[in-house]
């Protein structure tokens, strides 16, 4: 049976710098789940080694170790029966060459430190309660990044739930009608390159955002994702 978005959850919150663990705990508790903030690796190993209740997420920062940072991840895999998904935060990626090295780890996506309060649960709630978000047969990947929406001569500033090859959920709490033309520019996880496309709305849900088709893409553009989604959806079936 699919959790309910109503089950409260216990996330680790796994960051060196105070205002990140404090502002990431904040909006988690809020919501009503209970939240552990740790500041370094061994803190982290022992909290996971410790925990009597289940753990159901862990967002954390790679640097918080010294390199290679792929080696924590590795670690905590090796802490028992303990398996909850693992969200990087993606300003601790030092380059590509990192994000296929997570890819073959089992990194269930990648959110930003800096989001703010109000995005926070929206972004972290895919890995959650997945069940409530498995609407597609195309392989997504849970991914909270910013992204760019520009309709009518207007761009919105918004994040992204995760991303297909042939679209993405955003989210935002002015989605637009079904049908909608929209242009989108984001840029995928420790890469320089922006990518941009042509996208319609295929769904519209006033508490969860908005799912974009994508209509037209760059060649090298659409590269770019397949490649980021084809990694991390074997990864997460390894």
């Amino acid at each position: 049976m699919a959790a309910s978005a109503t089950t409260p959850k216990t996330v680790v919150v796994a960051d060196d710098t105070a205002d990140v663990r404090n502002r990431f705990a904040a909006a988690l508790e809020n919501a009503g789940h209970t939240a552990i903030g740790v500041g370094s690796g061994p803190e982290l190993l022992s909290c996971i080694r410790a925990r009597a209740v289940a753990i159901d997420l862990i967002v954390l920062n790679l640097r918080l170790v010294p390199p290679p940072a792929v080696d924590l991840i590795r670690a905590i895999r090796a802490c028992g029966a303990c398996r909850p998904p693992i969200l990087v935060f993606s300003g601790s990626i030092a380059d590509a060459q990192e994000i296929r090295q997570l890819a073959g780890l089992g990194i269930a996506g990648y959110v930003n430190e800096h989001s703010g309060a109000g995005h926070i649960v929206p972004v972290l709630a895919p890995h959650l309660f997945p069940d409530n978000f498995n609407r597609r047969l195309s392989p997504r990947v849970a991914l909270g990044i910013p992204v760019a929406c520009r309709f009518d001569g207007t761009v919105t500033a918004a994040r992204t739930l995760d991303l297909g090859k042939g679209g993405l959920g955003v989210w935002t709490t002015t989605p637009l009608a079904p049908g909608t033309a929209v242009d989108v520019r984001f840029r995928l996880p420790a890469t320089e390159r922006a990518v941009e496309a042509r996208a319609r709305v295929v769904w519209s849900e006033s508490r969860r955002g908005m799912g974009l088709r994508f209509e037209q893409v760059d060649s090298a553009d659409q590269a770019a994702i397949d490649e980021f989604v084809d990694r991390n959806v074997a990864a997460d079936e390894s």
